[in-house]
């Protein structure tokens, strides 16, 4: 992990979605999850061919990078080295993080989607910065989705020793849960996305990290 990044491992972690929060709102929801205290922010499109994300990419890249926040591009390593982002998140079906930290620069952030212990190892010793385990709660942000557990988290975040993020359907009402059981990292898309005024909704649930960071 770099030693220059890897203490941003932590905190709140925005997703902007762009089956979520498409329709010209990407930006404005970067900005106000950034004012609300996001730690981390991803862009996020499993619709749209890479050379039509490519200049939103690039935007949220540079809202990021004035704001002294971790960008990350979910999917495709080369759309993120295009637009400047800071790191990648990967899927189990996308390239294999050894294959990414390959080609990545030095410093480059890699994390990897989990559902197990297992995966979880296999991610950390190929190479990666952070996992993530989800889904915890039920969410309409993604088909397709594995369900896992709060004691799935807890197990995952004993046997790494890298920073662990859970996803899946995260709202004030289960934060707290999710944070006692060892969670460094929140991601949240809905929560944020679906509110009537995202700055304040993530201002609320990044308040729950208060004295763990």
């Amino acid at each position: 992990m770099s030693t220059v990044l890897g203490p941003k491992l932590r905190g709140l972690y925005v997703i902007i979605d762009y089956g979520v929060a498409g329709g010209g709102r990407e930006l404005e929801l970067a900005q106000a999850a950034i004012r609300g205290g996001a730690r981390l922010i991803q862009w996020r499109d499993k619709v749209r061919e890479k050379g039509l994300q490519l200049p939103i990419a690039e935007a949220l890249a540079n809202i990021c990078a004035s704001a002294d926040v971790l960008f990350i591009v979910n999917d495709h390593l080369d759309l993120a080295l295009a637009c400047g982002a800071h790191g990648v998140h990967l899927g189990q079906k996308d390239l294999p993080v050894a294959v990414v930290r390959r080609l990545a620069p030095p410093g480059f952030v890699i994390g990897c989607s989990t559902n197990n212990v297992e995966e979880a190892l296999h991610a950390q010793e190929a190479g990666a910065d952070y996992v993530s385990v989800g889904r915890l709660f039920p969410t309409v942000s993604k088909r397709d989705t594995r369900p896992a557990t709060l004691e799935t988290l807890r197990s995952v975040k004993d046997a790494v020793s890298i920073p662990v993020c859970a996803i899946g359907g995260i709202n004030t009402e289960n934060i707290g849960q999710v944070i006692a059981a060892g969670a460094d990292m929140v991601a949240v898309i809905g929560a944020v996305a679906g509110a009537v005024n995202p700055e304040e909704a993530v201002r609320k649930l990044a308040s729950f990290f208060r004295g763990r960071n």
